[in-house]
């Protein structure tokens, strides 16, 4: 944006903030700019729309600047924001946090589609929060447990739920570490499945904002699902539930590792709306004999 230009409208910085975006690679760059100046602004889209004549005073343009050089080095727009919609709820998000997505939604349908009557569930890295809240307001009569190895993830995941009014139990640690002798009729994941060595093509929003530990599934993004699926019946409930978010063509062996281990059956994948198997899942066959991690 041109310093020396000494008035600038709503509709100038709006028509110019979409060229530079679209220049730096930012897909659906109109959309973006309206959503920056609407926050650097503190307007919503209508208000803009409505005041696209009005000029912007010098502390105005400073700070649309500085969303926009913000957005240009790709750093992600919900981070911008501070925001995120997931299934009708908003939660607040930052770089601590995975930014929820629309195919993790497939997980939550599912759960609640297979477990209605879950009692007591448990959500293994929860990051935002997002899935925990999510399952809480669509199984009102369910008890919510989260676990977080990440101190800043966890914080923002029980600001998220007082926000929504939504009672989790949260633990710091990692995967069953902090659960002692609890048990769940429901256990859901959504863990890093990306392989180590795909981390560096990934979009730039991803790989260089996103937090790597909530990225990184190890040598073939396996890692988590090779502990979590022999360790989970010692957890569970007769008949209790495990089941995950999986990535793109990780089904086969996902699916394998529940066979391989003989606690579970009913063993499903689910699609997502691209018709990619994104969920896969089991019921245990038993409960709590089965040995749990240590």
């Amino acid at each position: 944006m041109k310093k020396q230009q000494e008035r600038w409208t709503v509709l100038e910085v709006l028509n110019w903030t979409r060229g530079y975006l679209a220049e730096k690679g930012v897909e659906n760059a109109r959309l973006e700019a309206e959503w920056l100046l609407c926050r650097a602004l503190d307007m919503d889209r209508v208000g803009l729309y409505l005041h696209f004549d009005k000029p912007l005073s010098p502390a105005e343009l400073a700070s649309v600047r500085a969303v926009v050089a913000r957005r240009a080095r790709r750093e992600p727009l919900q981070y911008i924001l501070g925001s995120q919609e997931f299934m009708g709820i908003d939660f607040e998000v930052s770089s601590s946090v995975l930014i929820p997505r629309y195919d993790t939604a497939i997980l939550v349908e599912e759960a609640v589609k297979r477990c209605p009557g879950a009692k007591r569930i448990l959500d293994i890295g929860v990051g935002s929060g997002c899935i925990a809240i999510a399952l809480a307001d669509a199984l009102s009569g369910a008890e919510l447990f989260g676990v977080e190895k990440s101190r800043e993830a966890l914080e923002l995941a029980a600001k998220n739920a007082k926000r929504n009014g939504t009672a989790v139990r949260l633990f710091e640690g990692s995967l069953f570490e902090p659960l002692k002798e609890l048990t769940f009729d429901l256990i859901v994941s959504n863990p890093p499945y990306i392989p180590s060595g795909d981390i560096g093509s990934l979009q730039p929003e991803v790989r260089d904002f996103e937090p790597l530990e909530a990225l990184d599934g190890g040598v073939d993004g396996l890692d988590f699902y090779r502990i979590i699926i022999p360790a989970a019946p010692g957890y569970l409930d007769a008949d209790g539930w495990l089941m995950f978010e999986i990535g793109i063509g990780q089904a086969p062996q996902v699916l394998r590792m529940f066979e391989d281990s003989a606690c579970y059956s009913e063993l499903f994948t689910a699609r997502d709306t691209g018709g990619i198997e994104r969920v896969v899942g089991g019921k245990v066959k038993r409960g709590r004999d089965s040995t749990p991690l240590k």
